[in-house]
Parts: structure tokens; sequence; C-alpha cells
């Protein structure tokens, strides 16, 4: 179970606290290799390489990897009418709140005839990656296309794996999903292979390379975004899931339990940080543990991601402290279960979960809020996924020659200190004769 991290009566500076800090960082480096080679063999041979993945990775061969169109209106007339209610209002409130991320073009008046506008434009095309491993989920296809599409962008494709159990074919609620938002394109490919795919084209299949590629997966799909950055734009590496809960005596440790195990439920490399002041609360919710976890589905799962280093319960000597060791962890979701939460004191996560009735699950599908997000400490820098991640700020920058004439002479001086004499005669020559 959950081992313990006991930082009580130490005084800790920024790099400890860093170091103090649980993860499985071997599993990341490690991956970062697997993830450049796959992305490699994905641009060197296209779809050879991507279909000698899913038969090494899948166990899947002859499948159809550009995914027909009737393959996804098969899905969607036979998804459960209760699911396909559940994705319509996760839609409804995800559309919503990427809303409020769109700047509006602003305009400021510099000087009288100068004017700059900022503005924000699309990319042009996305490729969304979607985990369909050790669980299918349909919420990160909405996660990922409702952003997209309240940015404008022109054209969202969409990767997830092919399923064994499907014949090959992506999991139907993932289709029945990209149906209900519009979206045709659709690839039967999973991993690091996908990101590769999306990131170099592969022509065989008339897939062209996207702009930005966004979605959580594995670690391998985190590693992968690595290996292509500089090619395409990518979201955070959101990477294996973490869950960091910061609890005080007032917390319910039947809830801090459950909510531990919601989340390393996802995968055998899951985080699952429990940091408190309270010993007493530490060992109930260790007692909780011992009877909840055995009783869930992925019980397995569960025990082997509590017994990796990347989770634990750590032990502080008041909120001080474990609002510091918080903020240097940086956690993909933050739970408060605190008397006096401060939220604003909590800077770096990439969401964070006030109170008993917002468990991170609220977030996984129903709050509004984008469950893609930042892990491995990227939070302290990187933000989690929106509609800005489609994004791209432009200025637009309009001067008449009475404005240009008021700055004449600061331009050619600075040009001039520059060692860039070209640059002033570039301004004088518009006001040559």
């Amino acid at each position: 179970m959950l081992r313990t991290i006991d930082l009580r009566g130490r005084t800790l500076s920024a790099a400890e606290l860093l170091a103090a800090v649980p993860r499985a960082d071997v599993a990341r480096e490690s991956a970062l290799t697997t993830a450049a080679q796959l992305v490699h063999d994905v641009a060197v041979s296209g779809e050879a390489a991507l279909r000698a993945q899913a038969e090494r990775f899948d166990g899947v061969t002859g499948h159809a990897v550009r995914v027909p169109s009737t393959h996804l209106d098969e899905a969607l007339a036979t998804l459960d009418p209760k699911v396909r209610a559940a994705l319509e209002e996760a839609i409804a409130r995800v559309r919503t709140a990427s809303a409020a991320q769109v700047p509006a073009p602003v305009v400021t008046e510099v000087g009288p005839g100068a004017r700059v506008t900022q503005r924000w434009q699309p990319v042009r095309r996305v490729g969304v990656y979607v985990p369909g491993g050790k669980a299918v989920y349909p919420s990160s296809v909405v996660m990922n296309v409702v952003p997209a599409q309240v940015a404008g962008v022109e054209v969202v494709a969409l990767a997830s794996p092919p399923q064994r159990d499907q014949g090959g074919r992506v999991h139907p609620v993932i289709l029945s999903a990209a149906r209900l938002l519009g979206i045709d394109e659709v690839y039967a490919m999973g991993g690091a292979g996908a990101i590769g795919a999306f990131a170099h084209g592969v022509d065989a299949l008339d897939l062209d390379p996207v702009d930005v590629v966004t979605g959580p997966g594995n670690n391998f799909v985190a590693a992968a975004k690595r290996a292509v950055a500089g090619v395409v734009g990518t979201d955070s590496e959101a990477g294996a899931t973490e869950i960091l809960i910061v609890a005080d005596d007032s917390a319910d440790p039947r809830l801090v339990a459950a909510d531990l195990i919601s989340q390393a439920e996802h995968d055998e490399q899951a985080s699952a940080v429990l940091v408190t002041a309270s010993s007493v609360l530490a060992d109930a919710v260790a007692a909780e543990l011992i009877i909840r976890a055995p009783r869930t589905r992925h019980a397995e799962r569960v025990a082997a991601a509590f017994d990796g280093p990347q989770s634990a319960i750590v032990l502080v000597d008041d909120l001080t402290q474990a609002t510091a060791f918080s903020n240097a962890y940086a956690p993909e979701h933050l739970e408060l279960h605190l008397d006096d939460p401060r939220v604003e004191e909590f800077v770096n996560a990439g969401a964070v979960f006030v109170g008993d009735h917002a468990p991170v699950s609220l977030g996984d599908y129903l709050a509004g809020s984008n469950h893609v997000l930042p892990t491995g400490g990227q939070a302290r820098y990187a933000a989690g996924l929106s509609a800005a991640t489609f994004l791209r700020p432009q200025q637009v920058i309009e001067y008449d020659r009475d404005a240009l004439a008021a700055v004449r002479d600061a331009i050619v001086t600075l040009a001039q200190a520059e060692a860039l004499p070209a640059h002033g005669e570039a301004v004088e020559a518009r006001f040559e004769r």
C-alpha cells in the first residue's frame, strides 16, 4: 500500500522539496527513448510502421487504419441512449466553458494614427489523440475536440488505438462521440506511432500533417509529444495521471481514500499522493484504502499504482508546508479537503478541486472544465488544454505617415546603436521626396 514520507520537523529549500516529490522518473526516461524510435519508424515507413506497431502493441492485423465513415454511423446507431445523453451534456458544458477562453480582439492606440491590434488566430488542422488501452475514453474526445471547434479550427482529425476485441476497429463509444461532434477523419492507430503519424503525415492514408497535436495518454504518448516538438505544436505532456490531496482533520477519510483509488485505477504508473499534517487522518485514510482498494474492479492496477515510487502519504508540520510541497509537486489534479482551503496560495496545479463535493471524477466528465492537464510537474509552467491551445496571438500594426514620423528619429538612433543602419534607412526611405 502507500508508503509514508515524513517531512515533519524539517525546513526544506525549494530544491529539497522538489527532491522529496515522489515521481516515477525511470519510467519516463525509458519511455522517451522508445517513443522517439516509434515516431522515427512512422516518419520513415508510414503505414507499414503503424501496422507493425498495431500488431506488436494491440494484437491487431489487417484492420482499416483510416476508419470508414460507415463505422462511425454504425457506432452511433447502437450507442446506449443514456451514454449518448451523458455525452451530449458533457459537450454542452465543455462548449460553454471553452467559449470563455477565446479572447476578443483588442485594439491599442499607442499614439495618434498608431494602432496595434491583438488578435487570436486558430491553427488550421489539429490531430487529437484519444487513449484506448486499459480503459475507454469518449470523454477525452469531448475534451479535445470541443475546445478546438470553439477556437475555430477548420479540420480536426482523431486517432485512437484499434481494439482487438472489436475486430481491429476503434472502440464504438469513441467513434460515437466523434460522430456526435461531426468528426469524420478518424484513424485506428495508437500510442507514440499515432503522434508521429499526425506530426509527419502518412501519404498512403491521405493523412496530412497537422499543425498541433493534443490529447492525453500514457508516458509513451507524452514522450512522443516531446519527440515531435518543433515539427508540430503540442499541448502539455499529459502522461500517466496524478492526484494530490491536501487534507486536514476536517476531511472525511472515506472520501479521500475513494478519490485516491479513482485515479489509481487508470494505470499502474498513476500517482496517488496524500499530504497532511494530521497523523490521525493519515492512519484513517490508510485503513480505508485497505478496505476499499481490494473491492474495486481494477484492484490489481490500483495496488500496483499505490506500491509504485510515484505514490505516497506525505506527513508535514502544517498547512504552510503542505502548500509548499503541493506547489513543488505541481500536480495534474489537486484536491483540497481543508477547513480553510486558501485556494489562492495553491498556484501550481493543472486543475484545483475544492471541498467534499468536487472530486476529480467531476472534472473528468461533467464539470465543464477540461481534463487534459499537464503531468510530471509541468503545471509549474504549462496550462491544461483549452481553446487557447489552438489559438495563436498575432499582432497587426497600422501606422500612418505622421505616426511613423513621430518615432522616426528614435528608430534611426536605435538602428545605428545596433549597427543595423539599413533598418533606419528603411524608415528614412518613406520620407524621401
